[in-house]
């Protein structure tokens, strides 16, 4: 990462600045109140004043790299005592010995160099502060701006998918066929047909009520599913197989709310639809070290002709979860022979830690 005062013209401008007023405050100071020759009071000011400002300037990459992910406040703070004795100390040795190399025949400056290095010393640390105090306002202000920028794309994320939700999460085609079947059942099965209705209205109210970055547990992800896979069992029946591996362990983690819906969904549009036979639909899920892992597969022919889509489901899952965990390997999809795999991958701790 570049460092800000050179990646920005008004931080750059402002930076020289700032020096050619130190260094003519310092050349004045020294030859006014310590008689000392012009020539040599520029010399003076001129080594320690741009030795501090190389310094200082390179200063951004120990701060940014290194200090910046410090854990405690009293481990920064230490961490800083120490930087700033070494950088103080650097800075001191290489301007007294050059001073010393050049001056090496004047024993009145040598005297003087010798008596000044105290206030030189709070010069350099006062110096460091300033540094490190605007070198934190430039990573606060660009965590802040970081942080605004996830948040405007989730939230126009949330508003282009609205108009998308019918077709990703609530497609139309599954509620005109759903209704389809529930008339076809008023008049064999008025029963059955009155508890698709009320399975469909559950699906529908816990689809449309939670924001597209809310979380939920997989055990009432589940129970949505199964409402879903009840409604479609209908249309299908012995068609659809679906069967489910899920250990107690896992019910309790939380994932994106309305995430699985959308895979099962693309696992019956390209199972399912193509097959006149039973095809199989498994959901497993396991705990590994630092993700949850919920799998997805379904037989499959590679040869059938395939159900057209815009692929929206998959799509919309993928920026989600880029979004909320800053990781675009997360889910993935693998046809293997005959069967296709959607694999999922949610990070326990709920951060973008990169595996």
């Amino acid at each position: 990462m570049l460092n800000p005062i050179s990646k920005n013209r008004t931080y750059l401008l402002s930076f020289l600045a700032v020096w050619i007023v130190i260094f003519a405050i310092h050349t004045l100071i020294i030859f006014y109140f310590y008689n000392l020759t012009v020539k040599v009071s520029v010399v003076d000011s001129a080594i320690f004043n741009l030795l501090f400002a190389v310094i200082g300037f390179n200063l951004w990459y120990v701060i940014r790299f290194n200090l910046r992910e410090t854990g405690t406040a009293i481990d920064l703070i230490l961490n800083h005592l120490l930087v700033a004795v070494i950088i103080i100390a650097i800075w001191i040795s290489l301007s007294y010995f050059t001073l010393i190399y050049i001056y090496s025949d004047d024993q009145s400056y040598i005297q003087f160099l010798n008596e000044s290095l105290p206030w030189r010393a709070v010069t350099g640390i006062f110096f460091y502060l300033v540094f490190i105090l605007f070198y934190y306002m430039i990573l606060y202000y660009e965590d802040l701006q970081d942080k605004l920028k996830i948040e405007g794309e989730l939230q126009t994320l949330v508003k282009e998918a609205e108009l998308n939700a019918l077709k990703s999460q609530i497609n139309p085609h599954f509620l005109f066929n759903s209704l389809n079947s529930i008339s076809s059942l008023t008049i064999t099965n008025p029963e059955k047909a009155q508890n698709m209705v009320i399975k469909l209205s559950d699906f529908l109210r816990y689809s449309l009520s939670h924001d597209k970055n809310e979380k939920t547990t997989l055990k009432q992800e589940f129970e949505n599913l199964s409402r879903y896979l009840d409604i479609e069992k209908v249309r299908f029946g012995a068609r659809l197989n679906f069967v489910t591996n899920i250990p107690e362990k896992c019910a309790t983690f939380e994932i994106p709310n309305m995430i699985l819906q959308p895979l099962i969904e693309n696992s019956i549009k390209h199972g399912v639809y193509n097959s006149t036979e039973e095809v199989l639909v498994e959901l497993i899920c396991r705990v590994e070290e630092n993700y949850i892992v919920i799998e997805i597969l379904n037989d499959y022919d590679p040869d059938a002709i395939k159900k057209v889509g815009q692929g929206i489901g998959l799509s919309n899952i993928r920026k989600r979860l880029q979004l909320i965990y800053q990781r675009q390997d997360l889910l993935e999809t693998i046809a293997d022979k005959m069967v296709f795999r959607a694999i999922l991958k949610i990070p326990k701790n709920g951060k973008h830690e990169q595996a």
